[in-house]
């Protein structure tokens, strides 16, 4: 099967829900407000690519690769990065809208989260350990039966996370937040 390459290509200002980004291997490539509002990246492999000011919500990502891949400034709602392909999986994101997104099982030890707003997502079984949750906004985000031994939520803020149901052994918290550690029990705290 004879794969396309693209190798420092720069992409500026492209609508990929009109123009299908074609089948292929992505390398250090950079993508600067592009469109790929509900696009089919279904089977593509991005390695060392950036994607600045993009639109990817509701992107399709089914088997695509995601190596080394850095999402800046980007807005990707309801995108369900579970359906990517997990093998060499590392991405790292800032300043970006990910309500909704989906990483369900995923393996994102050390993965960085600057600057985000994660409402909404769902983390269930994922593998986060060693991550960042810089600045991150995880209002009703979901943490079930997941891995956040060594996490680090000291500027996060609205999370709930069940210390019975996640492993949290070595994760780092701050005062006042670390009361998201107690909200399943029903309890009032009074500064």
């Amino acid at each position: 099967m004879n794969t396309q390459l693209t190798e420092n290509k720069v992409f500026e200002k492209i609508s990929f829900r009109e123009n299908i980004l074609a089948a292929g291997v992505y390398e250090e490539c950079t993508f600067n407000t592009c469109n790929f509002n509900g696009a089919q990246l279904a089977g593509i492999t991005f390695r060392n690519c950036s994607f600045n000011n993009c639109d990817c919500s509701l992107a399709s990502l089914k088997n695509t690769i995601l190596q080394d891949v850095r999402f800046l400034n980007s807005k990707l709602l309801g995108v369900q990065f579970n359906q990517c392909n997990g093998f060499l999986l590392r991405v790292d994101f800032e300043n970006c809208m990910l309500k909704l997104a989906g990483f369900y099982k995923l393996k994102l030890k050390n993965t960085r989260f600057k600057n985000c707003n994660l409402q909404e997502a769902d983390f269930s079984e994922a593998d986060l350990t060693g991550a960042a949750f810089e600045n991150c906004d995880l209002l009703q985000t979901t943490f079930m039966k997941t891995n956040l031994e060594k996490a680090d939520f000291r500027s996060a803020s609205h999370y709930s996370i069940n210390p019975e149901i996640n492993r949290i052994r070595g994760a780092r918290f701050s005062i006042p937040g670390v009361t998201g550690l107690l909200t399943t029990y029903d309890i009032e705290i009074e500064w």
